[in-house]
Formats: structure tokens, C-alpha cells, sequence
């Protein structure tokens, strides 16, 4: 059996602040004997559930980085009962680069699950968190926004099971990050994904959608801290009183709920983020770039709903995503 070479500079069962990286040996043009080194840190005190937080699961990706670098900065033995295991920049290399996937690889880490220990850079990564540290969880967290391609509400998430008290438990995590909205998510591509492996697991799995543009802003990060934070003191971890606000519940119920760019172009947006939206309405028009004297090519709603993510950059490719629409829950 292949043993994966990831090997942690730290200590994941003593008590106290341990910073340090999960260094994963990669010989390379530039450095023949040379590592990836992730940043880790673990924050320990005696016995109780274990934390795992991750972001950068895709590079571009900003909030959850941005809060977690704070947590692992500040986090004190003496705040917690149990463990929390800060990852910030979880597909190192991508977030180095400043792109969705690996630079080494082309992986996206969020589609390599299992992952193989004897596989490319990216599903070393995926195998490690698979077979060693969610293995050790009893919640998994991990931050997502819209990278550089699209822009969403600000929501947490849970799915749809087939264990009704996991999803349950589930749906009590996603409630209590208590971002502005609250997805009962469907994926359109659910294979190879870290949500799919840890809750195949019986983990607690909540993710979010914060903001998007490949940047992030004062309001995004503040909801990825209070939503971090309120995880924390929800399972049980982290000594507090919640922050709590309203939160409107959303439920993205069939595939209809997703919109394609059918041609390339230039995308004119017709409605913006958080719009209600009925069926047929005209969501985006497509532009020609190659001619002038064209007509555009629009891109209509085939359901109602609520305008939850749309397209950022200005070009737009065929088979890119345009918007998706979601319904209001009572």
C-alpha cells in the first residue's frame, strides 16, 4: 500500500498553538529536492471535537483565507475545548498563483477527491485530507466564493442527503454560520468534490458562496469571520455567544436553476443580484465581438426565482454559466 509522502511539520495531539505546513515533497526545474509547503496551524486544549477549516480550495478565492489567517493569528488554548485545524490556503499552489486550479497540475482540487497518494501534486493534497485530517473532523468548514468568474449572494450551504440525521446535523451548521442567505445547495457536478468525500464520511459539512470577482470585500469578510466564528461556538468548540441575524432560506430544486452561455461574446447583465426573476424573463444578452451590426443573442430565464450568482468578467464563452436562479424557502 502507497503510504502518501505529505508529512506535518506540527503536531496535531498536543495541547497549546502549533504553527507550521503540511510539506509535500515536489522536485521540480527550480528546486530538484524541493517541497510544497501548505501552512497549517493547530490549536489544541484537552479533549473535545475537532474543527477542520479550510479556503483556497480554489486559489482565486479570498474570505475564507482572509478570516482563517486571522483565527490561526489570535486563537488562544484557553477560548477552546477541543481542536481546530486551520488551513487557509488549502490548493496551495493555486492560491499562490492566484488561480481556480493548480499551476502545477491544471487540478481542481475541489474535483479530485478521493484523491491518490501516488497521483499528481494535487491528488497527493486531495488524498491526505481524505485519508488522514477529515478522518480526525467532527465538522468540516470550508469557505468558497466566486472566484474570478462568478459573483453570488452571501450564502452558507448544506446538502441533500441520504442520511436524514447527518443532513440534519448538517443543516443546524449551515444555519448557525447565519450568512445573510441559507442554500439548500444542488451541484450540478457533484463527482470528485471534498463536500461529496467528507460527508461520504458521516461529517458535518457546511460551505458557503461569499461575493466573487476574484476579490473580496470589507462586508464579504466580515460575514466569512461572524459565520466562522458561530461554527465554531455551535459545535461546541470555541467559548461565546453567537452573533445572530436574519437569514433568508434559498433552495435551488431542479437544473433548470442554472443558465448557459450558449455562444461567445460580450455579456450585457439585464437583472442583478438578488432580483426575483420569472420565467422567461431576459437574464443577460450575449454580444457579438467580431462584427458590428449584430443583434444579441439572449439568455432567458426558464423558471422563476431569485437571482443568487451571475457571470463576472465582461467576455463570456460558450458552456460558461450565466446566472442561477434560486427559490425562496418559507
Amino acid at each position: 500500500m502507497t503510504t502518501n509522502p505529505i508529512h506535518p511539520t506540527i503536531p496535531f495531539d498536543d495541547d497549546g498553538v502549533h504553527h507550521g505546513f503540511l510539506r509535500l515533497p515536489y522536485s521540480r526545474d527550480d528546486s530538484a529536492w524541493g517541497s510544497v509547503m501548505i501552512p497549517i496551524a493547530v490549536i489544541k486544549n484537552g479533549d473535545g471535537p475537532t474543527a477542520l477549516l479550510t479556503g483556497a480550495n480554489h486559489g482565486d478565492e479570498y474570505e475564507g483565507p482572509i478570516a482563517l489567517q486571522e483565527l490561526a493569528a489570535t486563537l488562544e488554548p484557553g477560548q477552546i475545548t477541543g481542536r481546530v485545524i486551520i488551513v487557509p490556503f488549502f490548493n496551495y499552489p493555486a492560491f499562490r498563483a492566484g488561480t481556480r486550479t493548480s499551476p502545477v497540475d491544471r487540478g481542481n482540487l475541489n474535483r479530485t477527491f478521493p484523491g491518490r497518494p501516488d497521483g499528481t501534486v494535487t491528488e497527493k493534497i486531495a488524498d491526505y485530507f481524505n485519508s488522514v485530517l477529515v478522518p480526525h473532523a467532527d465538522i468540516v468548514l470550508d469557505f468558497h466564493s466566486g472566484g474570478k468568474t462568478l459573483d453570488f449572494l452571501p450564502f452558507a450551504a448544506a446538502h441533500i442527503l441520504d442520511d436524514a440525521m447527518q443532513q440534519h446535523a448538517c443543516v443546524a451548521a449551515m444555519e448557525a454560520f447565519n450568512a445573510p442567505y441559507s442554500m439548500m445547495m444542488r451541484e450540478i457536478d457533484n463527482v470528485g468534490m471534498y463536500d461529496t468525500a467528507v460527508e461520504e464520511q458521516g461529517k458535518v459539512f457546511v460551505t458557503t458562496e461569499i461575493g466573487g470577482g476574484g476579490t473580496a470585500t470589507a462586508k464579504s469578510i466580515a460575514i466569512a469571520r461572524k459565520g466562522l466564528r458561530n461554527v465554531l461556538i455551535h459545535a461546541g468548540i470555541l467559548k461565546g455567544k453567537p452573533e445572530v441575524a436574519k437569514s433568508v432560506y434559498l433552495e435551488m430544486p431542479d437544473d433548470d436553476c442554472f443558465v448557459f452561455a450558449t455562444h461567445d461574446g460580450m455579456i450585457e447583465p439585464c437583472v442583478d443580484l438578488g432580483d426575483f426573476i420569472e420565467k422567461g424573463d431576459c437574464l443577460a444578452k450575449i454580444w457579438p465581438v467580431d462584427r458590428t451590426g449584430a443583434a444579441p443573442l439572449e439568455r432567458r430565464a426558464k423558471r422563476g426565482g431569485l437571482l443568487t450568482a451571475r457571470h463576472f468578467p465582461g467576455l463570456v464563452k460558450a458552456g460558461d454559466c450565466v446566472a442561477v436562479l434560486a427559490d425562496i424557502r418559507d
